[in-house]
Formats: C-alpha cells, sequence, structure tokens
C-alpha cells in the first residue's frame, strides 16, 4: 500500500520545519551532486532558510562566478543594473584616488619627492611633522614617568622587606637568647645528684660481736 498523497503547504510546527527543511535540503544537495557526476553536468545550487543560513553546492567543474557568468550570457539577463555597475565603478576610482593621494601625503612626510612643491605645499608638511615630534615626545615623557614611578614602587616594597626581614631576625635572636637562659636557670634550680660511689651506707650491727 503506497503512501498517501501530502499536501504542499506550509508546516506551522517550528521544530517539524526545521527538521523537513534539513531532510530536503539535504536530499536537493545529494540529487545535485549525483546529476553533476553521473552527466558531467554543472549545477549550483544556493538556498537559504528562514534563519538566513545558507547552503550551497556548485560543480567541482566550474565555479559560482563562472556559473554566473554563463547565466547571464546565455538568458541575455542582467544580474546587476547598469546603475548599480556605474556607482561601484565610481566608488572604485574614489577609493583608488584617495590611496594614491594617501601615497604621495607619506612620502612627503617621509621627505621624499619635496623638491618640487612650493613653500606654501611645504607649510602643512612641516606642521604636520611638528605635530607627530610633540606627540611622540609627550609619549617618551609619559614612559619615563611611568617607568620612574614604577621604581619608586619598587625601592619602597625593597625597603620593607628589608625592615620586616631585620625584625624577623630580632625576634628569632631574642628567642634563642631567651632559651639559652632558660636552659642555664633550669640547670641552677636543680639539685646536684651525690655519685653512687659516695654514697653513706647505713649504719649495720657487728656481725662478729654478736657471735
Amino acid at each position: 500500500m503506497g503512501r498517501g498523497k501530502i499536501e504542499i503547504k506550509r508546516i506551522e510546527n517550528t521544530a517539524n520545519r526545521q527538521v523537513t527543511y534539513s531532510k530536503r535540503r539535504n536530499g536537493l544537495v545529494k540529487k545535485a551532486r549525483e546529476i553533476s557526476i553521473l552527466c558531467d553536468a554543472k549545477v549550483s545550487l544556493v538556498v537559504f532558510a528562514t534563519s538566513g543560513k545558507m547552503s550551497e553546492f556548485v560543480s567541482p567543474s566550474t565555479t559560482l562566478i563562472e556559473f554566473l557568468e554563463k547565466y547571464q550570457n546565455n538568458s541575455g539577463k542582467r544580474l546587476w543594473d547598469a546603475k548599480h555597475e556605474q556607482h561601484l565603478s565610481a566608488e572604485i576610482d574614489r577609493i583608488k584616488k584617495e590611496n594614491d593621494s594617501m601615497q604621495i601625503e607619506l612620502r612627503h612626510l617621509k621627505g621624499e619627492d619635496i623638491n618640487s612643491l612650493h613653500a606654501k605645499e611645504l607649510i602643512p608638511i612641516e606642521e604636520a611633522l611638528e605635530n607627530g615630534l610633540v606627540n611622540v615626545r609627550s609619549q617618551q615623557m609619559e614612559f619615563l614617568k611611568t617607568l620612574k614611578r614604577n621604581e619608586r614602587n619598587l625601592e619602597e616594597e625593597n625597603k620593607r622587606l628589608r625592615y620586616i626581614l631585620h625584625h624577623q631576625g630580632m625576634a628569632v635572636d631574642g628567642n634563642l637568647r631567651e632559651m639559652e637562659s632558660n636552659y642555664y636557670r633550669r640547670g641552677r634550680d636543680y639539685p646536684t645528684q651525690v655519685p653512687f660511689s659516695t654514697r653513706v651506707q647505713p649504719n649495720q650491727p657487728n656481725l662478729q660481736e654478736n657471735e
């Protein structure tokens, strides 16, 4: 028994719609790859999800740019209108001119190609160099101030550590002297023990006299 015909309409459930999209997208990419290999066809596939994420496939024997150019030539349809191309060309020319101007200014700041400049043209270059020199010197002064501040902090920390070590050493010496003093004091307080050999024996009766 075959499956019933599925009505083609938007799937309202978001989760089901996402699952269906993922499955059918993979099926489209698989079919595009198969026809490209089996029939040596040039295939290009681009799919956008509702989230805006793009999936694409292009035959290994071509590129997307070549494919679009071939489509434009064969269909007679222009993918971009003339106004867009003119605006894009004008924007490219403007960027090129700005880049050339910046390259010239950079060479002038380096002291290159200035022989042909007039006195008025040299004035802004001189001002730019002076401003740059002022900024460099200001940055150097900030660096030196930071360096000196760090040196002072290190000196203060070194003094603090030496002070702590000194007092800890004094405390250790005091404890040692106190231990020695207590040791000798306890030695004087203990009574002197009489050697066993010199102990006085108790008086014993004369056994011979009793006999």
